[in-house]
């Protein structure tokens, strides 16, 4: 009976040790979510800037930049992954991983070739253990994307996507990210960004009062364009698309933060359990020892009172 409630003890210390380290990482995680939460909420009204300035613009401009136009010289398309670099976030990573495995065998039966991009060391891993080829990671910022990080990726992708055939040139770009719904929800999402279709911004959540205005009562106003229509036009299609993959790694952040946070809520939640568990299993053991002991003194004294 005494090893069993040593045997409980040690358990209650090491679910204990376990409980805090489980506390103390759903607090940073809560701590950091507000922050990342608005940062990816931050962007859209620069995305939806952008959107604006795209639709005016292409009104007098022509759709002749490459980003617009649809390649048939490559079956190659470029696939971009956005994982965790940590664990602890429940299914975040592994909800990733699982669609983004089965668009790429979709895109296979298809006759595409995928050519993976993963940001996130537990993407890289699980690709690394599997023995996919990867053409380049991203780690170390899938809680924290920097702006010189974003830029990186998404100049990365653009290049690849602009290059010849023979050079490895791609036709299509396609992002699978956990887009951020809220605090409990979060979504996995597959976007197409490359090639760009040039159309009128959806209604939406996100869109302003002045988007949801029907196209028949909207009054376009006239602009002059310095030094012409097709350059602001080319110029602002790469700034979209690395605006638009810097908002993805903004919200995928921000669903990372949110995941792992209810993940160690959770896990906090059960060790606790445990030790209430094991608390009432050692008790029990210890009461049993005493009352064994008490079996065994009161036996003794009978033998005694018997035998004098």
């Amino acid at each position: 009976m005494a090893g069993a409630q040593r045997r409980f003890k040690e358990k209650i210390r090491a679910t204990s040790t376990l409980e805090k380290v489980f506390r103390a990482m759903e607090l940073i995680a809560a701590s950091r979510i507000s922050k990342a939460r608005n940062a990816a909420l931050g962007q859209d009204p620069y995305t939806q800037a952008l959107i604006k300035s795209i639709q005016m613009v292409a009104g007098d401009a022509q759709y002749t930049h490459p980003l617009v136009t649809e390649r048939t010289d490559t079956n190659k398309v470029v696939v971009f992954v956005v994982t965790s670099d940590r664990g602890m976030a429940g299914a975040y990573s592994s909800s990733v991983l699982r669609e983004a495995d089965r668009f790429m065998d979709q895109l296979r039966e298809q006759g595409k070739e995928p050519v993976l991009y993963v940001s996130g060391r537990r993407g890289a891993s699980y690709y690394n253990f599997r023995g996919v080829p990867v053409a380049q990671t991203w780690v170390g910022y899938s809680d924290k994307p920097s702006d010189a990080v974003s830029h990186e990726i998404a100049t990365t992708l653009l290049d690849r996507f602009l290059a010849p055939a023979d050079e490895g040139g791609v036709a299509e770009l396609h992002v699978v990210y956990t887009r951020f719904i809220s605090m409990v929800t979060q979504h996995v999402h597959i976007r197409r960004m490359l090639p760009l279709q040039v159309v009128d911004a959806p209604q939406s959540a996100e869109s302003s009062a002045a988007d949801a205005v029907p196209e028949t009562q909207k009054i376009t106003p006239l602009y002059e364009y310095e030094p012409s229509a097709q350059a602001v036009f080319d110029a602002l299609l790469p700034m979209y698309i690395t605006s638009r993959i810097r908002g993805i790694m903004l919200m995928a952040a921000a669903s990372e933060l949110a995941s792992r946070q209810q993940a160690m809520h959770s896990a906090t939640e059960n060790a606790s359990e445990l030790i209430n568990q094991y608390t009432r299993l050692a008790n029990n053991a210890r009461q049993a020892e005493i009352t064994t002991e008490i079996t065994e003194i009161i036996s003794g004294a009978d033998a005694l009172g018997k035998s004098s």
